[in-house]
């Protein structure tokens, strides 16, 4: 027979905080990838390996905490080396290279520089919009908020646009590849912004012909996207405000990460227009970072969520059962769930 103490060294044998220490001082980790972002250091690298001592004369930092920086980024995967310290040469990951490389179209960086620029200072005061149920971006101060920001500059909505479609990209090359598209014929994508998502569509289902529909200021931005890509002639840009204009009749009805953004009766609502749009047999498609049903695995949606009470006055993530019942409150038939990418999913209603 064991007494309470040897009980109890055994309970501390089996718990584990390494955890609580990675979660809690996350921030490190975070920084330390956005700063390697902004100072552009996956961009230098892809052009060729560099010593450490090529990295501080080219991006202009002081020898303090050169390779303690460098190594980091290490043992964290977003780097490579060969050597050590001095004699180390260093240089992307492959999903660096890919992906951070801003001359890369698969560039995603965008997402991260916004991170590092708006979003980090803005967590900050988590607790407070926890407390008060407000946003806690610039309308906290009085500015004027993120999108009349944005779409005040043309160069300000081309980054904004780019950045949240080269986030999605891998979300919208595995949706327009798993998509059962073959009884359809059109498509269109709300708040299509780039036009990133239809594009994909129609490289890999030449038989489509898509609509990227978004408002006035995005049009330029998606016409110079589809011209880059070549399917000009397949993707329309149509202009129009998803709240007020009536949407684009077309097969199927796209959403890429627009319904977070709104409360409970502003979702029912795009909802109901989707369901007006679409013929019989027709498809909505929600892509959002879906979290599960149960709420306990997808950590990224539920973080995506608390983004949501920062930036917005009533916006929230969602499950796949959230999305059924509002889906056949409009009149849909039937719902599924698209694994995509990471925490992405694809919601899908049918008509």
């Amino acid at each position: 027979m064991e007494n309470s103490a040897g009980l109890q060294v055994k309970e501390a044998i089996k718990v584990d905080p390494s955890n609580i220490m990675q979660v809690g001082m996350g921030f490190w980790a975070s920084k330390t990838l956005l700063t390697a972002v902004k100072l552009e250091l996956f961009t230098l690298l892809a052009v060729k390996p560099l010593t450490g001592r090529e990295v501080k004369l080219q991006i202009c930092l002081n020898g303090r905490g050169l390779y303690d920086f460098l190594d980091t980024l290490v043992a964290l995967g977003f780097l490579q080396k060969n050597g050590n310290k001095e004699t180390a040469v260093y240089s992307n990951s492959p999903d660096s290279d890919l992906f951070l490389d801003k001359n890369k179209l698969s560039y995603m960086g965008g997402l991260l520089e916004m991170a590092n620029n708006r979003l980090y200072p803005f967590w900050n005061f988590l607790e407070e919009g926890l407390r008060r149920g407000t946003p806690q971006n610039e309308i906290r101060t009085g500015e004027a908020s993120l999108f009349e920001k944005i779409y005040s500059d043309i160069d300000k909505t081309r980054e904004f646009v780019n950045a949240m479609s080269g986030a999605q990209a891998g979300n919208f090359i595995a949706f327009a590849t798993q998509f059962d598209f073959s009884t359809y014929n059109s498509m269109c994508d709300i708040g299509g912004a780039g036009a990133q998502l239809s594009a994909q569509v129609v490289s890999h289902n030449p038989h489509m012909k898509c609509i990227s529909f978004d408002l006035p200021p995005v049009s330029p931005i998606a016409f110079e996207n589809v011209s880059k890509m070549g399917v000009s002639d397949k993707v329309d840009i149509k202009a129009g405000d998803f709240f007020t204009d009536s949407f684009p009749k077309s097969d199927v009805i796209t959403m890429g990460n627009i319904l977070h953004d709104w409360g409970t009766d502003d979702k029912k609502m795009l909802i109901g227009k989707a369901y007006e749009a679409l013929p019989e047999g027709g498809a909505l498609v929600v892509i959002e970072n879906i979290i599960d049903d149960e709420r306990r695995e997808n950590a990224f949606g539920l973080m995506m969520s608390l983004n949501m009470l920062i930036e917005t006055a009533e916006g929230y993530d969602f499950t796949a059962a959230d999305f059924k019942e509002w889906a056949t409150e409009a009149g849909f038939t039937e719902t599924s769930i698209m694994r995509l990418t990471g925490p992405a999913s694809a919601v899908i209603a049918i008509k």
